[in-house]
């Protein structure tokens, strides 16, 4: 199973991409603006008795639209890099298809072998975590102690009771607080079906058996 613990990181980046993108946009139309701001305060200011020479405001202006043409030019190659962008997230959603992805649940959709993987998040290390099982009647059918854990992500795999298999089963996790024990956040697999892009690869969504996710609930990515 790879781990991607950072994939909020990684989705973030095309949010950051995309503001930088309307940020240079934004930075272009001010300086434009100002620049003809200044040019028409001169000119409204300019004493009548000795006006400026017409050559002067034909180098601003020829100034001004070699600033317009760089920031156009910047704009433009922006532009691309944000194609190039979508089109790697593109090919980097596509290879998801067909793995397994651990997302916050409590539902576990169990296969014919009765094995139920999974993933949790602990803040601190602990002396026990246990993981119950129920069934689809809301009976309790197993509750594994894992023993001690330390603080992250951590995996755990075991196999259903004789007698039961393929089917949907409730999971809880919990960790030993004191004397109690506290619920523990818990990822469970699920089959990637097809995956869906936003803009600029932004607001990507995961196509999984009986809805969606994005891309930043995912814990990690099994195979």
């Amino acid at each position: 199973m790879s781990n991607i613990n950072n994939v909020n990181s990684s989705g973030n980046v095309f949010l950051d991409l995309n503001k930088q993108d309307d940020a240079s946009k934004t930075a272009a139309q001010e300086q434009s603006d100002m620049f003809m701001q200044l040019m028409i305060a001169q000119m409204q200011n300019q004493d009548p008795t000795s006006p400026a020479d017409t050559s002067d405001y034909m180098n601003q202006i020829s100034q001004m639209s070699m600033v317009e043409s760089i920031n156009n030019m910047n704009l433009t190659m922006q532009g691309m890099s944000n194609s190039m962008l979508s089109s790697q997230t593109a090919l980097q959603a596509s290879s998801m298809v067909g793995k397994t992805v651990y997302v916050p649940t409590t539902q576990a959709k169990v296969g014919d072998d009765g094995m139920i993987q999974g993933v949790m998040a602990l803040q601190t290390s602990h002396e026990d975590v246990r993981v119950k099982v129920y069934d689809s009647t809301g009976a309790q059918i197993s509750n594994l102690s894992l023993g001690a854990q330390a603080a992250g992500d951590g995996q755990f795999k075991f196999q259903l009771p004789e007698g039961y298999g393929a089917g949907d089963y409730k999971i809880e996790v919990e960790a030993k607080w004191g004397d109690d024990y506290v619920p523990v956040q818990a990822y469970l697999g699920r089959n990637v079906d097809s995956v869906s892009l936003g803009q600029n690869g932004v607001g990507m969504k995961i196509n999984i058996e009986g809805g969606s996710v994005s891309f930043d609930q995912v814990k990690q990515i099994g195979a």
